[in-house]
């Protein structure tokens, strides 16, 4: 549910009264732990990925089908988990879930370009409409 025209100002107010107030603190909350932990994912992921093909190697070295097919298995997992991990990455400018403070304001400003052209698009089909 989105806020209301009035609760994205008083939301800014007190924003910009954290920052002038202790702006150490504000900026300490501004953090971007959600990428971060996506990001760490991906990585363990890729690093698993690796594993897998060394496994798969040395089954096919040391003739053991069991050791490759394990090794597959590990390959396949760490990249579903590296996919996953990478669609759920918040894009920089992007709001993540978990909303810090400066991302809120970003994607504030991105809806408000938003709902402008919607207001235009509506209202060029009503003047249209109405001819």
């Amino acid at each position: 549910m989105p806020l209301s025209e009035h609760e994205q100002r008083m939301l800014e107010q007190m924003e910009r009264a954290l920052y002038a107030e202790d702006p150490k603190f504000a900026s300490a909350l501004e953090g971007s732990g959600l990428r971060t932990y996506t990001r760490r994912r991906v990585y363990q992921a890729v690093a698993g990925f690796l594993v897998g093909i060394a496994l798969l190697m040395a089954g096919m070295v040391a003739k053991q089908v069991w050791l490759s097919v394990v090794g597959f298995l590990v390959m396949l997992g760490c990249a579903v988990l590296a996919v996953t991990g990478w669609r759920k990455a918040p894009k920089p400018g992007e709001q993540p879930a978990a909303g810090a403070p400066h991302s809120r304001r970003q994607g504030r400003q991105k809806r408000s370009v938003m709902d402008r052209i919607e207001q235009r698009w509506q209202k060029r089909r009503d003047e249209q409409g109405g001819q």
